[in-house]
């Protein structure tokens, strides 16, 4: 029996849990942003999340999306579909269904959070987060964050690009 040898390098263990978030990812039923995270403790993961309607509610796959514009202090307004939960709620709600503490833990995600999930997260125990790529309107949520003593290491400056944003 022959044996064949491995000659790729084995990933570290942040790319190992940014590729589980990219398969992650792929359960999302909003289009828009198509994001999802894990929530992660001494190597282990504790729970997964993507964007997706509540328990037996109409998804945006099969319903359309939920569509309001939220202006902002400086005038600007942003598109946001209200069907679904973030990626982060989804995650977070799961560790609470299923009795999992999630105090001290990493965030592995596709977008950094906003401001509400940032919130959320700070509350909830993370630690440390660490992002794929930029949120479009995740300024005031870096900021939030870094006040908390929340790590926050995102991997790419680019920023997620969808319909209607």
């Amino acid at each position: 029996m022959s044996y064949q040898v491995m000659t790729d390098k084995r990933p570290g263990w942040d790319e190992y849990f940014m590729g589980i978030v990219d398969a992650v990812s792929k359960r999302a039923t909003c289009d828009r942003g198509k994001t999802a995270v894990i929530l992660v403790k001494d190597k282990v993961i504790l729970t997964t999340g993507y964007v997706g309607s509540p328990v037996g509610m109409p998804h945006c796959d099969d319903a359309g999306h939920l569509m309001k514009s939220i202006t902002h202090e400086d005038g600007s307004t942003s598109q946001h579909c209200m069907r679904t939960n973030h990626a982060e709620v989804n995650a977070v709600a799961l560790a609470a269904k299923k009795g999992i503490s999630i105090d001290g833990a990493t965030m592995y995600c596709k977008l950094a959070p906003c401001y509400t999930c940032a919130k959320m997260l700070i509350n909830a125990g993370i630690k440390r987060i660490v992002c794929q790529k930029k949120y479009h309107r995740g300024s005031e949520s870096l900021k939030l964050l870094d006040a908390a003593k929340v790590k926050v290491e995102i991997l790419s400056n680019d920023v997620e690009e969808y319909k209607d944003q």
